[in-house]
């Protein structure tokens, strides 16, 4: 791992700013909004705000960074604004990114990390909320400098992109609580069983590879595709499958939010998202060399070494993926498997 650079807090600002979550929203049809502007001082950042219990609220004061805003590339600097995808369309992935309690304010601990790393730089975050796939054509067009979405770092997706990483990725086994299955680690349980995964996902691919080795033994793995998480969850409760594969944190949620129902759900196992030998990362996300990753990793690790970073975990409910230290294009899921 990199040495972390000792950052320090500068003078105290002149004024502070209440970045409100619903100043920087992006309804269900995908329009961008910017949020408020980020003050050259503090901005207080409300993250967990609209997140329909999901988190608790809390505001964060974050102080400008001169000398990290000084590694930004000029074009960003001068503009001043950060152009954030998130692929979040059509019907988000709580508590990672969706539509808040208000039906119109994107919520969640991606873009409120956003936010956060925006606030450090001296920059106003602007939100262009996307499908999975679209997300990535907004970042290859340089429509978005940069992505916040649970993206897994790949070395296949390095060919085309940088990242910082700033959580770990961890994936989730959700079945009926009813259900006796468990996943310990080998593929070989899942022989045999419907599983549904989201199409063009990193998990997709780990599941992909799976069946790619079962089918060899003359065993399958029965693929199924649905279009938001609220279809898994009913496909899931009305047995027309039989186990969900998709972000540890979403899955979480989902048995919370299952926990009363006549069908909960529960966790029968857990996986690193760069397979069983690397544990996987999620990072920010940019275009390959345009000089952004690195400003950004430096802004997690202002974050972590502050506490803020810690802060925002915790009112997401995160705390088990914390990182350490952001780095820039750590080792990923490798291209073998990817």
């Amino acid at each position: 791992m990199p040495v972390t650079k000792n950052l320090f807090r500068f003078a105290v600002p002149a004024f502070a700013v209440v970045l409100l979550a619903s100043a920087c929203s992006s309804g269900a049809s995908g329009t961008k909004t910017d949020s408020a502007p980020a003050a050259a001082g503090t901005t207080v950042v409300r993250v967990g705000s609209l997140s329909n219990g999901a988190a608790t609220e809390a505001d964060i004061t974050v102080a400008q960074q001169d000398a990290l805003r000084a590694e930004l590339p000029a074009a960003i600097r001068s503009g001043g604004t950060l152009k954030v995808a998130v692929g979040a369309l059509p019907a988000g992935f709580p508590p990672l990114a969706y539509v808040g309690s208000d039906q119109k304010t994107l919520t969640g601990s991606e873009p409120d990390l956003a936010r956060l790393v925006a606030a450090v730089l001296g920059l106003k975050p602007s939100f262009d909320n996307a499908t999975w796939d679209n997300m990535f054509v907004g970042i290859d067009s340089g429509k978005d400098a940069v992505g916040f979405a649970n993206i897994t770092d790949t070395e296949q997706r390095k060919q085309k992109y940088d990242f910082a990483s700033y959580r770990e990725d961890n994936l989730g086994f959700e079945t009926l609580k009813s259900s006796t299955w468990s996943f310990t680690g080998d593929y070989h349980a899942l022989a045999g069983k419907t599983v549904a995964v989201s199409s063009g996902t990193n998990q997709e691919k780990i599941l992909l590879e799976w069946q790619n080795k079962l089918r060899t033994e003359g065993k399958d793995i029965n693929i199924k595709y649905y279009p938001d998480s609220n279809a898994v969850l009913l496909a899931l409760t009305s047995g027309k499958i039989d186990i969900y594969l998709g972000p540890n944190p979403g899955v979480a949620y989902q048995v919370t939010q299952t926990s009363k129902s006549p069908n909960p759900t529960r966790i029968a196992g857990e996986y690193s998202g760069a397979g069983e030998t690397l544990q996987g990362l999620i990072g920010a996300t940019t275009k390959k060399d345009s000089g952004l990753a690195k400003p950004i990793a430096d802004a997690v690790n202002y974050l972590i070494q502050n506490g803020d970073y810690g802060r925002w975990l915790a009112a997401w409910n995160l705390n088990t993926e914390a990182v350490k230290t952001s780095q820039v294009n750590p080792p990923g899921l490798p291209a073998s498997n990817s």
